[in-house]
């Protein structure tokens, strides 16, 4: 099933993947509970507890946000990789996330998190996940568009300069004139994905550099001219940081109308309810 073959009128197909589709905000919170929400979002998925409650082959998409700033380190990557002692000083969370990548700074982002258990290829799930996010940011005036590359990531794993998660660009996310404006991961257990993402609401995430354990200055250097050259956030582009509730409006709004569908709201309590 090409699910994103656009002349196959690809999203009428979205209600047979995913026959019921849920939301929940949950608003801005400190990193480790974003974290363990979403481990326990997966345990859920996997044993069947979300399905049971909400009906077979649903979805969830999760949106939410971080106070204090915090961050987020890849399921395998290296701690030695930031200064917790930085992070520490300037009031920043350090948390591992269930998915993979590298390092990330959430400070003024939109956070998403995607759940199923589907036996849909790991690449379409990421590419009709994005194509919601694209639809979103065409609404508030962003003309984003696809990576159509992906590098060959272990080189650039193997790089110093591959400890920030937005110096690279995989295939399907989401750029604006070749510049990263979200980043996301994917972690698949079984049958249950988890996607994590992040959309960049201003240059705040450049403060990376800062935090990250590379003494090398030619390498810190190169980290500082990727991020500058290869990132965008909305702001630069359209002038302001709009409110959490604004993106949420818009986002649950293209999840609408891309997806064919109308996405029910659930509260936080609905779920800590099957923990």
């Amino acid at each position: 099933m090409a699910l994103y073959r656009r002349n196959e009128n690809v999203f009428s197909t979205m209600s047979s993947l995913f026959p019921q589709v849920y939301y929940v905000s949950s608003g801005a919170r400190q990193g480790e509970w974003n974290m363990a929400f979403d481990r326990k979002l997966v345990e859920v998925f996997s044993d069947g507890r979300f399905q049971r409650r909400f009906g077979e082959g649903s979805a969830l998409w999760r949106f939410y946000a971080w106070h204090p700033s915090a961050l987020s380190l890849g399921y395998g990557q290296d701690p030695e990789s930031v200064d917790r002692q930085r992070c520490l000083a300037m009031d920043i969370d350090v948390v591992r996330r269930p998915t993979g990548g590298r390092a990330v700074l959430h400070a003024d982002e939109f956070t998403y998190s995607f759940l199923a258990s589907t036996r849909a290829p790991d690449a379409e799930v990421y590419r009709v996940v994005h194509d919601v996010l694209l639809a979103g940011l065409k609404r508030l005036g962003v003309n984003a568009g696809f990576c159509r590359t992906n590098p060959d990531f272990r080189r650039h794993y193997r790089t110093g300069q591959s400890v920030s998660c937005f110096t690279a660009s995989a295939k399907y996310e989401l750029q604006v004139d070749g510049r990263k404006i979200v980043g996301s991961a994917q972690r698949r257990s079984g049958p249950v994905i988890l996607q994590h993402g992040s959309l960049l609401l201003s240059e705040r995430h450049k403060l990376i550099r800062e935090l990250i354990a590379i003494s090398d200055s030619d390498v810190l250097a190169a980290v500082t001219a990727d991020l500058d050259s290869k990132t965008v956030s909305v702001a630069e582009i359209i002038g302001y940081v709009p409110d959490f509730s604004d993106l949420l409006d818009v986002m649950t709004q293209a999840l609408d109308a891309s997806w064919l569908t109308v996405a029910r709201p659930l509260d936080v309590r609905d779920l800590e309810a099957l923990f």
